[in-house]
């Protein structure tokens, strides 16, 4: 590896400069658990006087020229590097790479970044190549050997614009990285319709299975930290904080509004979460109201039928399974005209162990605890926010209700 063109590097003719000076410039990434700047993306900018302008249109720009894009990136890392060994207490920077730079990096023998850290003595552990680019023509396999490179050194990975172009399932398991930045538009989406709000809940899940943090960018407003907060991310960034800026703020300049947010997350958590438990508490004592269950040898339709007039409106769906998760009644589904009950003789047999509650719920229902509530999710027939309550009838017979949940409208801001 080379460390040729550390200094050398020249500003290309096809980026146009009108008396103006490369800088580059910080937008800071806060982390909600201590929350304070954490780190920084690293940005290009124009500036003359007090005039400043983006350079994201000459990045995004497909005639300009691989190398001129590669010549001007170094320019600014290079800044941003020295600033950085320049800082007492240096935060995490956020380097954007765009997998064709790194993939030309690799043929060309030189990790330029690698070589940075080397001459600036930086600790590899607080630079984040965050890749970002929504196409990639070269072999994943060769990007992945790159990648490597720069873990194997100690650089954490970050994927730019989760749930969109470049930044499918498939690489992302290829690469495996330690953040996940949701895509800014899926946030804004999510306010407005189910399937992005359940596509940005499920980044959670992944980002937990992965052992990788979520990110959320694009924070503009308090409605927008709120969803962020429900999606279940760490770390935030959006001009709610701060705008790109040519120096690095105060560390903890943003706790108040965090610890503001933060607070009315919890107390709107802890009602949900009592509200849960009230229903479903709720639902137990109207099990034992009904009564009967213990005593029949096999349980037949009548008991649901009597039950159901107990029930409230928010309940779709009512049937009984064994502990083995075999369905031993009907399943009763309440018809959204007229919210009259549907019996369904077809589902009597089925097998719900496969469910990923179902073994979880059987273990932890007891006499003590008679009932739990699921997570929200989306039901598969009527496609609404719902959560599964299960109440233990009676030893090994279990009552399932799928309830509709009010906790989206919540984040309909």
């Amino acid at each position: 590896m080379t460390n040729d063109c550390l200094s050398n590097t020249t500003i290309p003719q096809t980026l146009e400069l009108e008396g103006e000076q490369l800088s580059a410039f910080y937008q800071p990434i806060i982390a909600l658990d201590t929350r304070k700047v954490v780190g920084y993306e690293v940005l290009g900018r124009a500036c003359k006087d007090d005039a400043v302008r983006s350079l994201g249109p000459f990045f995004c720009d497909p005639t300009v020229p691989l190398e001129d894009h590669i010549a001007v990136d170094r320019i600014l890392r290079e800044q941003a590097f020295q600033k950085m060994a320049a800082t007492d207490q240096p935060p995490m920077l956020f380097i954007n790479l765009k997998p064709n730079w790194m993939h030309h990096g690799m043929q060309s023998g030189e990790l330029y970044t690698l070589s940075l850290l080397d001459k600036y003595q930086i600790d590899p552990s607080r630079v984040v190549i965050e890749i970002t680019e929504e196409s990639f023509n070269g072999e994943m396999e060769e990007l992945r050997e790159v990648i490597d490179m720069y873990r194997a050194k100690g650089c954490l990975i970050a994927i730019d614009d989760v749930g969109s172009g470049f930044s499918g399932i498939d690489r992302i398991a290829l690469i495996q990285p330690n953040i996940l930045k949701i895509d800014m538009h899926m946030l804004k989406r999510s306010a407005h319709h189910d399937g992005y709000l359940g596509t940005l809940r499920s980044f959670s899940a992944l980002a937990d299975q992965l052992g990788a943090s979520l990110l959320a960018e694009g924070v503009e407003t308090r409605q927008d930290l709120s969803r962020a907060m429900h999606a279940g991310v760490r770390y935030v960034q959006g001009f709610l904080f701060a705008k790109a800026e040519p120096d690095f703020e105060q560390p903890f300049r943003f706790s108040s509004l965090l610890e503001e947010e933060l607070e009315a997350h919890r107390q709107l958590q802890l009602y949900s979460e009592n509200y849960w438990r009230y229903l479903s508490d709720r639902l137990a004592g109207k099990v034992d109201r009904i009564g009967h269950l213990e005593e029949l040898e096999e349980v037949d339709n009548e008991w649901i039928a009597r039950l159901l007039q107990e029930l409230e409106s928010n309940c779709i769906r009512v049937y009984l399974c064994r502990d083995d998760g075999i369905q031993i009644s009907s399943n009763y589904s309440r018809r959204p005209v007229d919210g009259s009950w549907r019996r369904e003789d077809e589902y009597c047999g089925a097998n719900w162990s496969w469910r990923p509650y179902f073994v979880p719920n059987v273990v932890q229902l007891s006499e003590k605890s008679r009932s739990m509530v699921s997570r929200a999710y989306t039901d598969l027939d009527s496609r609404a926010w719902i959560r599964t309550v299960s109440v233990l009838a009676k030893p090994g017979i279990i009552l399932f209700v799928d309830m509709k949940d009010p906790e989206p409208d919540y984040y309909r801001f």
